[in-house]
Protein backbone atom coordinates (compact mmCIF):
# COMPACT_ATOMS: atom_id res chain seq x y z
CA UNK A 1 0.00 0.00 0.00
CA UNK A 2 2.91 2.27 0.99
CA UNK A 3 4.74 1.66 -2.53
CA UNK A 4 1.72 2.18 -4.47
CA UNK A 5 0.82 5.24 -2.75
CA UNK A 6 4.41 6.69 -3.35
CA UNK A 7 4.37 5.69 -7.05
CA UNK A 8 1.01 7.96 -6.88
CA UNK A 9 2.92 10.81 -5.27
CA UNK A 10 5.63 10.23 -7.62
CA UNK A 11 3.43 10.83 -10.93
CA UNK A 12 1.29 13.27 -9.32
CA UNK A 13 4.48 15.57 -9.23
CA UNK A 14 5.85 14.48 -12.11
CA UNK A 15 3.06 15.25 -13.89
CA UNK A 16 3.01 18.61 -12.88
CA UNK A 17 6.16 19.72 -13.43
CA UNK A 18 5.87 18.19 -17.45
CA UNK A 19 3.02 20.59 -17.78
CA UNK A 20 4.55 23.50 -16.35
CA UNK A 21 7.10 22.96 -18.75
CA UNK A 22 5.37 24.27 -21.34
CA UNK A 23 7.03 27.99 -21.56
CA UNK A 24 10.53 25.60 -22.23
CA UNK A 25 8.64 24.19 -25.52
CA UNK A 26 6.80 27.01 -26.79
CA UNK A 27 9.20 30.01 -25.76
CA UNK A 28 12.08 28.42 -27.58
CA UNK A 29 10.38 27.40 -30.83
CA UNK A 30 9.48 31.31 -30.64
CA UNK A 31 13.03 31.54 -30.93
CA UNK A 32 12.75 29.75 -33.77
CA UNK A 33 10.62 32.35 -35.37
CA UNK A 34 7.28 30.36 -35.27
CA UNK A 35 3.98 31.78 -34.09
CA UNK A 36 1.39 30.77 -31.81
CA UNK A 37 -0.68 28.71 -34.26
CA UNK A 38 2.24 27.05 -35.86
CA UNK A 39 3.07 26.05 -31.65
CA UNK A 40 0.72 24.69 -31.20
CA UNK A 41 -0.54 22.96 -34.36
CA UNK A 42 2.66 20.56 -34.05
CA UNK A 43 1.86 20.12 -30.26
CA UNK A 44 -1.67 18.89 -30.83
CA UNK A 45 -0.72 17.11 -34.02
CA UNK A 46 1.73 15.01 -33.02
CA UNK A 47 -0.87 14.22 -29.52
CA UNK A 48 -3.29 12.96 -31.66
CA UNK A 49 -0.88 10.85 -33.90
CA UNK A 50 0.65 9.51 -30.59
CA UNK A 51 -2.81 9.08 -28.56
CA UNK A 52 -4.23 7.64 -31.98
CA UNK A 53 -1.42 5.14 -31.62
CA UNK A 54 -2.31 4.07 -28.40
CA UNK A 55 -5.46 3.69 -29.10
CA UNK A 56 -4.73 1.74 -32.29
CA UNK A 57 -2.17 -0.48 -29.67
CA UNK A 58 -5.17 -1.22 -27.28
CA UNK A 59 -7.75 -2.08 -29.73
CA UNK A 60 -9.97 0.65 -28.75
CA UNK A 61 -12.92 1.32 -30.86
CA UNK A 62 -12.90 5.06 -32.27
CA UNK A 63 -16.63 5.30 -32.77
CA UNK A 64 -18.96 8.01 -31.18
CA UNK A 65 -22.28 8.63 -30.84
CA UNK A 66 -23.96 12.30 -32.56
CA UNK A 67 -24.27 13.57 -29.18
CA UNK A 68 -21.35 12.91 -27.68
CA UNK A 69 -19.25 14.48 -31.24
CA UNK A 70 -21.66 17.37 -30.15
CA UNK A 71 -20.20 17.54 -26.92
CA UNK A 72 -16.40 16.72 -27.63
CA UNK A 73 -16.44 19.82 -30.98
CA UNK A 74 -17.25 21.94 -27.84
CA UNK A 75 -14.43 20.53 -26.00
CA UNK A 76 -12.25 20.63 -28.95
CA UNK A 77 -13.36 24.75 -29.17
CA UNK A 78 -12.71 25.48 -25.84
CA UNK A 79 -9.30 23.76 -25.38
CA UNK A 80 -8.29 25.90 -28.58
CA UNK A 81 -9.10 28.83 -26.78
CA UNK A 82 -7.43 27.88 -24.06
CA UNK A 83 -4.30 26.92 -25.50
CA UNK A 84 -4.20 29.86 -28.55
CA UNK A 85 -5.08 32.59 -25.63
CA UNK A 86 -2.37 30.77 -22.97
CA UNK A 87 0.79 30.52 -25.41
CA UNK A 88 -0.48 34.54 -26.62
CA UNK A 89 0.00 35.84 -23.46
CA UNK A 90 3.51 34.52 -23.28
CA UNK A 91 4.21 36.61 -26.10
CA UNK A 92 3.04 39.72 -23.74
CA UNK A 93 4.18 38.77 -19.85
CA UNK A 94 6.62 36.64 -18.43
CA UNK A 95 5.38 32.64 -18.70
CA UNK A 96 5.70 31.88 -15.24
CA UNK A 97 3.52 34.74 -14.17
CA UNK A 98 0.93 33.71 -17.15
CA UNK A 99 1.44 30.43 -16.24
CA UNK A 100 0.50 31.25 -12.14
CA UNK A 101 -2.53 33.24 -13.18
CA UNK A 102 -4.08 30.33 -15.39
CA UNK A 103 -3.90 28.19 -12.25
CA UNK A 104 -7.36 30.97 -10.66
CA UNK A 105 -9.45 28.20 -13.20
CA UNK A 106 -10.56 26.17 -9.96
CA UNK A 107 -12.01 29.14 -8.55
CA UNK A 108 -13.28 29.81 -12.01
CA UNK A 109 -15.08 26.99 -11.46
CA UNK A 110 -16.17 27.87 -8.28
CA UNK A 111 -17.49 31.04 -9.23
CA UNK A 112 -19.37 29.37 -12.27
CA UNK A 113 -20.90 26.68 -10.56
CA UNK A 114 -22.37 29.28 -8.10
CA UNK A 115 -23.79 31.12 -10.15
CA UNK A 116 -25.11 29.23 -12.98
CA UNK A 117 -25.54 25.87 -11.12
CA UNK A 118 -27.14 27.04 -7.62
CA UNK A 119 -23.61 25.65 -5.64
CA UNK A 120 -23.90 28.25 -2.31
CA UNK A 121 -20.65 30.53 -2.11
CA UNK A 122 -18.97 29.92 1.25
CA UNK A 123 -16.88 32.08 3.37
CA UNK A 124 -13.70 29.71 1.97
CA UNK A 125 -14.62 30.78 -1.74
CA UNK A 126 -15.08 34.59 -0.99
CA UNK A 127 -11.63 34.39 1.10
CA UNK A 128 -10.44 32.47 -1.81
CA UNK A 129 -11.17 35.42 -4.16
CA UNK A 130 -9.69 38.37 -2.25
CA UNK A 131 -6.39 36.44 -1.97
CA UNK A 132 -6.59 35.82 -5.56
CA UNK A 133 -7.48 39.38 -6.16
CA UNK A 134 -4.93 40.74 -4.44
CA UNK A 135 -2.17 37.82 -5.80
CA UNK A 136 -3.17 39.17 -9.41
CA UNK A 137 -2.83 42.82 -8.14
CA UNK A 138 0.77 42.22 -7.10
CA UNK A 139 1.63 40.74 -10.02
CA UNK A 140 0.36 43.63 -12.46
CA UNK A 141 2.34 45.98 -10.07
CA UNK A 142 5.40 44.93 -9.45
CA UNK A 143 6.34 47.22 -7.19
CA UNK A 144 9.87 48.07 -9.38
CA UNK A 145 7.71 50.15 -11.68
CA UNK A 146 7.36 47.50 -13.97
CA UNK A 147 3.36 47.05 -15.26
CA UNK A 148 2.30 44.01 -16.90
CA UNK A 149 0.75 44.03 -20.02
CA UNK A 150 -3.28 44.31 -19.73
CA UNK A 151 -3.82 42.51 -23.15
CA UNK A 152 -1.39 39.58 -21.70
CA UNK A 153 -3.35 39.90 -18.71
CA UNK A 154 -6.98 39.57 -20.02
CA UNK A 155 -5.77 36.65 -22.74
CA UNK A 156 -4.62 34.26 -19.69
CA UNK A 157 -7.84 35.15 -18.27
CA UNK A 158 -9.65 34.24 -20.86
CA UNK A 159 -7.09 31.03 -20.83
CA UNK A 160 -8.00 30.43 -17.30
CA UNK A 161 -12.19 30.89 -18.05
CA UNK A 162 -12.19 28.43 -21.02
CA UNK A 163 -9.76 26.25 -19.16
CA UNK A 164 -12.52 26.10 -16.15
CA UNK A 165 -15.91 25.70 -19.04
CA UNK A 166 -13.91 22.89 -20.20
CA UNK A 167 -13.91 20.87 -16.82
CA UNK A 168 -17.05 21.98 -15.75
CA UNK A 169 -18.52 20.49 -19.53
CA UNK A 170 -16.63 17.41 -18.97
CA UNK A 171 -17.92 16.55 -15.86
CA UNK A 172 -22.13 17.65 -16.26
CA UNK A 173 -22.14 16.34 -19.48
CA UNK A 174 -23.56 12.87 -19.84
CA UNK A 175 -20.84 11.17 -22.39
CA UNK A 176 -19.05 8.13 -20.63
CA UNK A 177 -16.05 7.60 -22.53
CA UNK A 178 -12.19 6.44 -21.53
CA UNK A 179 -9.52 9.21 -21.04
CA UNK A 180 -7.60 8.27 -23.96
CA UNK A 181 -10.77 8.85 -26.33
CA UNK A 182 -12.49 11.78 -24.84
CA UNK A 183 -8.63 12.89 -25.13
CA UNK A 184 -7.81 12.14 -28.40
CA UNK A 185 -11.42 13.48 -29.90
CA UNK A 186 -10.91 16.81 -27.67
CA UNK A 187 -7.38 17.38 -29.04
CA UNK A 188 -8.52 16.10 -32.68
CA UNK A 189 -11.00 18.97 -32.54
CA UNK A 190 -8.97 21.28 -31.08
CA UNK A 191 -6.27 20.91 -33.70
CA UNK A 192 -8.88 21.46 -36.24
CA UNK A 193 -9.94 25.14 -34.52
CA UNK A 194 -6.24 25.60 -34.38
CA UNK A 195 -5.68 25.01 -37.75
CA UNK A 196 -8.93 27.29 -39.09
CA UNK A 197 -7.84 30.05 -36.55
CA UNK A 198 -4.62 29.89 -38.44
CA UNK A 199 -5.97 31.09 -42.13
CA UNK A 200 -7.51 33.93 -39.85
CA UNK A 201 -4.17 36.53 -40.87
CA UNK A 202 -1.19 35.84 -42.78
CA UNK A 203 0.55 36.52 -39.28
CA UNK A 204 -0.37 33.38 -38.23
CA UNK A 205 -0.22 31.01 -41.21
CA UNK A 206 0.96 27.79 -40.02
CA UNK A 207 5.27 27.51 -40.47
CA UNK A 208 6.66 24.19 -41.44
CA UNK A 209 9.29 22.24 -39.51
CA UNK A 210 12.77 22.70 -41.03
CA UNK A 211 15.32 21.59 -38.24
CA UNK A 212 16.10 19.42 -35.64
CA UNK A 213 15.66 21.91 -33.15
CA UNK A 214 12.09 23.09 -34.18
CA UNK A 215 10.85 19.27 -34.35
CA UNK A 216 12.73 18.43 -30.87
CA UNK A 217 10.95 20.77 -28.98
CA UNK A 218 6.94 20.70 -31.20
CA UNK A 219 7.74 17.11 -29.81
CA UNK A 220 8.61 18.08 -26.10
CA UNK A 221 5.50 19.80 -26.35
CA UNK A 222 3.27 16.97 -27.46
CA UNK A 223 5.17 14.37 -25.30
CA UNK A 224 5.99 15.84 -21.95
CA UNK A 225 3.83 18.19 -21.89
CA UNK A 226 0.43 17.01 -23.07
CA UNK A 227 0.88 12.77 -22.99
CA UNK A 228 3.13 12.22 -20.14
CA UNK A 229 1.28 15.00 -18.04
CA UNK A 230 -1.84 13.08 -19.04
CA UNK A 231 -1.37 9.99 -18.48
CA UNK A 232 0.63 10.51 -15.08
CA UNK A 233 -2.37 12.42 -13.59
CA UNK A 234 -4.58 9.86 -14.35
CA UNK A 235 -2.17 7.44 -12.22
CA UNK A 236 -2.07 9.92 -9.77
CA UNK A 237 -5.79 10.17 -9.20
CA UNK A 238 -6.48 6.86 -9.26
CA UNK A 239 -4.19 5.84 -6.60
CA UNK A 240 -4.60 9.22 -4.64
CA UNK A 241 -7.80 10.87 -5.56
CA UNK A 242 -8.44 14.28 -7.11
CA UNK A 243 -7.83 16.69 -4.50
CA UNK A 244 -4.19 15.64 -3.34
CA UNK A 245 -3.23 15.63 -7.10
CA UNK A 246 -4.90 18.74 -7.69
CA UNK A 247 -2.63 20.33 -4.66
CA UNK A 248 0.62 18.59 -6.41
CA UNK A 249 -0.61 20.86 -9.06
CA UNK A 250 0.76 24.03 -8.10
CA UNK A 251 4.23 22.63 -8.94
CA UNK A 252 2.89 23.82 -12.65
CA UNK A 253 2.82 27.43 -12.09
CA UNK A 254 5.85 27.16 -9.70
CA UNK A 255 8.27 25.20 -12.82
CA UNK A 256 7.01 27.49 -15.26
CA UNK A 257 8.78 30.47 -13.04
CA UNK A 258 11.76 28.26 -12.61
CA UNK A 259 12.04 27.54 -16.35
CA UNK A 260 10.96 31.26 -16.97
CA UNK A 261 13.93 32.67 -14.53
CA UNK A 262 16.63 30.19 -15.33
CA UNK A 263 16.21 29.54 -19.32
CA UNK A 264 14.75 32.72 -20.18
CA UNK A 265 16.26 35.30 -17.73
CA UNK A 266 13.01 36.65 -16.82
CA UNK A 267 12.68 39.24 -14.03
CA UNK A 268 11.63 37.78 -10.68
CA UNK A 269 10.39 41.05 -7.87
CA UNK A 270 9.00 40.53 -4.61
CA UNK A 271 5.79 41.42 -5.35
CA UNK A 272 5.70 38.75 -8.58
CA UNK A 273 7.00 36.12 -5.55
CA UNK A 274 4.04 37.60 -3.09
CA UNK A 275 1.37 37.50 -5.79
CA UNK A 276 1.93 33.73 -6.84
CA UNK A 277 2.01 32.96 -3.10
CA UNK A 278 -1.33 34.50 -2.84
CA UNK A 279 -2.48 32.93 -5.98
CA UNK A 280 -1.55 29.45 -4.94
CA UNK A 281 -3.20 29.78 -1.57
CA UNK A 282 -5.91 30.95 -2.78
CA UNK A 283 -6.90 27.97 -4.88
CA UNK A 284 -5.63 25.63 -2.20
CA UNK A 285 -8.58 26.76 0.04
CA UNK A 286 -10.84 26.28 -3.06
CA UNK A 287 -9.31 22.11 -3.38
CA UNK A 288 -9.10 21.92 0.15
CA UNK A 289 -12.78 23.78 1.05
CA UNK A 290 -14.67 20.16 1.85
CA UNK A 291 -11.72 19.11 4.40
CA UNK A 292 -12.12 23.18 6.04
CA UNK A 293 -15.80 22.42 6.51
CA UNK A 294 -15.39 19.10 8.21
CA UNK A 295 -12.63 20.26 10.48
CA UNK A 296 -14.70 23.02 11.53
CA UNK A 297 -17.82 20.84 12.06
CA UNK A 298 -16.12 18.55 14.48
Amino acid sequence: MLAEKTKGIVCGIVSAICYGMNPFGGLNLYKEGFNTTSVLFYRFGFAVLILACIMLAKKNTFKVSKKELKVLIGLGALFATTSLSLFMSFLYMPAGVASTLLFTHPIMVALIMAIFFKERITPVIVFSIALAFGGVSLLYYSGDGLVLNTIGILLVLLSALSYALYMIVVNKSSIQLPTFKLTFYAMAFCLIFVTAFSFTNESYYIKPLTNFNQLFYALFLSVVTTIMSLCLMNIAVRILGSTPTSIMGALEPLTAVIVGIFVFNEVFTLNLACGIILILLSVLLIILQDKIKKIRLK
